[in-house]
């Protein structure tokens, strides 16, 4: 099953009208209850994209996903696509140019993505009745290895270079010891989701990775057994959880009814399954303030690697 996500761009709002002595005044014509546009040329609904990072490897990201898209198909009445690519700047990209119109992303892909081109929050997941996650260090159970310091010229396996659970955050605590990841380990490679690095880890393939807790958390009660051939050795401070965005390019309007039909999920008797595949509670209003915690994490990580 290979959905693609893409929010449709709102109508522009008509302004102003004129009159003469003679005629009647021009009706005032309300744009903003806006109907779908339809593809161009071809008489059809645009579909919403939505495009979804890879917190996840793209086999679970669809199971994880598809049921969140046939759920806003049939509430917005219009079809609805998920979007994948590789890594997390593929997506923001994505959301830059328009082609996405609303995002999964990562905490350091939605700061990088506000700051630089006006990415915009739409709201965040709630689990277990908490907005927060870690970067949980992990090992091999029969590893030594009690914290990074006991890494040294291991084999590290991170996630994505803009990840703040897979790279920001163990590049820290590296640069903590006074050097860098480049000097500091043997050898690094990525594996673009955080669930591949769980298997990096728990297959002796590397020595050490950081992943996000909300994942780990999800393969030890899928996989009875990885809890014996992995260790937790370090947990970051609480971060507060990925959001969901939307590109700059949605109107407010529209933004606003997304916002809403999220937000209400949880209260909906038919979004079960979709709260379900997500494993979340529902979602809830976030504020940009909220991830002040991650700059602090990359400015730091920005500023050492400038200095290098």
């Amino acid at each position: 099953m290979r959905n693609r996500i893409r929010l449709l761009l709102g109508l522009a709002l008509l302004t102003g009208a004129c009159a003469t002595a003679q005629a009647s005044p021009v009706p005032f014509v309300d744009l903003s209850d806006r109907l779908p546009l339809p593809a161009e040329g071809t008489g059809e609904v645009k579909p919403l994209e939505i495009a979804v990072a890879a917190i996840l490897s793209p086999e679970a990201n669809i199971e994880s996903y598809g049921a969140l898209a046939d759920y806003l198909g049939t509430k917005l009445n219009r079809p609805v696509e998920i979007v994948q690519r590789r890594t997390y700047q593929e997506i923001n990209d994505l959301l830059e140019d328009g082609q996405a119109d609303v995002g999964f992303v990562c905490t350091s892909a939605y700061v990088a993505g506000h700051d630089d081109f006006g990415l915009r929050l739409l709201v965040a997941p709630e689990i277990d009745g908490a907005t927060v996650y870690y970067s949980t260090l992990i090992v091999p159970a029969d590893s030594s290895a009690e914290s990074m310091a006991d890494l040294r010229g291991s084999v590290f396996a991170f996630t994505d270079p803009i990840s703040t659970t897979g790279r920001m955050y163990p590049t820290y605590l590296v640069e903590q010891l006074g050097e860098n990841p480049g000097t500091f380990f043997g050898a690094t490679f990525f594996t673009y989701s955080h669930d591949r690095a769980i298997a990096a880890v728990a297959e002796h393939v590397a020595d050490g990775a950081g992943v996000d807790s909300l994942v780990l958390e999800y393969a030890l009660a899928r996989d009875a057994e990885l809890s014996s051939r992995i260790r937790v050795i370090d947990r970051s401070p609480a971060f507060t959880i990925p959001p969901v965005v939307v590109s700059p390019s949605i109107t407010r309007a529209y933004e606003a009814e997304l916002r809403n039909l999220l937000l209400s999920l949880a209260d909906d008797p038919e979004a079960g399954d979709v709260l379900r595949s997500l494993g979340i509670d529902g979602f809830v209003s976030v504020d940009d303030p909220a991830y002040d915690g991650v700059r602090t994490v990359m400015a730091q990580v920005e500023a050492h690697d400038r200095r290098e």
